[in-house]
């Protein structure tokens, strides 16, 4: 597959395009500073800001997919305005943990343990997840998007390959703990990319 990548010199991103190349996948990796980007077989390395839509969509038009490993400074209507005027049809975001729920059904964010100084950065992955169910169908119509929900410690650590996914509910380990490593979380996105077995949704990720 043809598989464009926003964000692709960040930490996710980087795994991601690594894990893309490792499959035999053409990659179309977009950044800011395309010379921070690993030179991998398969992947083209492109000069792009996604807050400038107009510029980025003809560099991802003709792609599979797209697949946004952006900080959410970059708001969703960015994001929708890239993918209707490239004609992308999917879309797979990497999403933040602050919406999941706990046990009790309580989002994180709500909790009286959400640290205050995440809180700002939360906000605005949880304004992005709601403005995919709302503002889609009007900015970007046909647009089948997914938004993947790391652990709530999302760390560069090893690639295991074994983790378990959810949908709504923060995974935990046998230790009460939520973590995933960006190389595992990698492994989980590619997997979403060649199958598709989410659609216009959330699904989430933990050891």
């Amino acid at each position: 597959m043809k598989i464009a990548v926003l964000g692709a010199s960040g930490r996710a991103g980087s795994e991601i395009i690594k894990e893309l190349s490792a499959r035999g996948h053409e990659v179309v990796a977009v950044a800011r500073h395309p010379e921070k980007i690993a030179a991998l077989s398969g992947v083209t390395a492109l000069e792009g800001d996604a807050q400038q839509p107009e510029a980025v969509a003809p560099l991802v038009a003709g792609c599979d997919a797209v697949v946004s490993a952006l900080t959410f400074d970059v708001t969703a209507d960015k994001v929708l305005a890239i993918m209707h005027q490239s004609g992308v049809s999917r879309l797979l975001v990497t999403g933040g943990a602050a919406s999941l729920k706990d046990e009790n059904d309580v989002r994180l964010i709500d909790g009286p343990d959400f640290p205050p100084i995440w809180r700002g950065g939360a906000q605005m992955g949880i304004d992005f997840f709601y403005a995919l169910k709302e503002d889609a169908p009007s900015i970007a119509p046909g647009v089948d998007w997914v938004f993947f929900s790391p652990a709530f410690n999302i760390f560069e650590g090893p690639r295991l390959g074994k983790f378990r996914l959810g949908k709504e509910h923060l995974i935990k380990d046998a230790d009460g703990e939520s973590k995933i490593s960006f190389a595992d979380y990698a492994i989980a996105m590619v997997d979403e990319v060649e199958n598709h077995a989410h659609s216009r949704e959330r699904f989430t990720i933990g050891y």
